[in-house]
């Protein structure tokens, strides 16, 4: 199994980091966990794209996490030579946020039906509305999905990726909580969204310290991997982005609190798990 961050960035534009997205290359096929900006920009260079996902997860439905869906939704229609549904599991909403998707794309499906005489079909989605429990059961992989805490927004989820004896958790953006420890159990991996709260109270404004109730801390993130005995924590969706030069501070502040591994995420960041 093999972990790609595909997008280590977060709501803020930056040129270095696309938006929050993970790849989890397993015995089944590439798993994608949000398609934030530029997610396929990103895939393109591992080699990956719209055709090749066996699914796509979303963790919850905030902007930053779906940017790039109507890419993602069009380039696997048009890049097929069949009908190629997509796959999507996602909190409840998605089923209503893949509807309203294919309404916004609906000139630019009507256009491309009227221009391609072998394309003769609409593209679509099969979505999966989840919670909790195992969402997904093939060969030497399951995934289980369970609820975190992101709230005002609500329900979120996370994802844990058992394949063989391997196992990788997606938590998206959460405080930590319950569901997010039952999926850590034991993990050989973590992506965890974070922010740094010194520099976010530095800075002070209404609206980048509201951020700071429903995002985990790094020594947050850090103590929900060692209370779970997780082997490798993954910083991700980096909240301010750090300025170069500063990168060790982060990894401080997580090895302050986890005697494991600690990995500083950026674009294109892959590891062997």
């Amino acid at each position: 199994m093999q972990v790609i961050i595909l997008g280590s960035g977060s709501p803020l534009p930056d040129p270095q980091r696309a938006g929050p997205s993970t790849l989890v290359r397993t015995a089944i096929g590439d798993l994608l966990f949000d398609c934030g900006r530029g997610v396929l920009m990103r895939a393109a260079a591992v080699a990956s794209g719209a055709g090749a996902f066996q699914a796509l997860l979303l963790t919850h439905l905030h902007s930053d996490h779906i940017t790039d869906l109507n890419d993602l939704f069009t380039m696997r229609w048009v890049m097929s030579f069949s009908p190629n549904p997509l796959p999507v599991f996602g909190p409840s909403g998605t089923a209503a946020l893949l509807q309203a998707t294919a309404a916004m794309l609906e000139p630019d499906i009507g256009y491309r039906l009227a221009h391609h005489d072998d394309l003769q079909w609409r593209p679509s989605a099969a979505v999966t509305e989840v919670e909790s429990g195992v969402i997904l059961d093939r060969g030497t992989v399951r995934v289980t999905a369970a609820p975190t805490d992101h709230a005002p927004v609500r329900p979120t989820v996370g994802y844990r990726i058992d394949d063989g004896e391997r196992s990788v958790v997606i938590a998206g953006d959460t405080v930590p909580c319950a569901g997010l420890d039952v999926l850590c159990a034991g993990a050989d991996v973590l992506v965890h969204t974070v922010v740094r709260r010194d520099l976010i109270e530095q800075i002070g404004l209404p609206r980048l310290v509201d951020v700071l109730d429903y995002h985990s801390s790094v020594p947050e993130a850090a103590k929900t991997a060692e209370r779970n005995g997780v082997r490798t924590l993954i910083l991700t969706h980096l909240v301010p982005a750090p300025a170069p030069g500063t990168e060790q501070e982060w990894l401080d502040q997580a090895i302050a609190h986890f005697k494991g591994e600690v990995v500083l995420a950026t674009d294109l960041l892959t590891l062997d798990v």
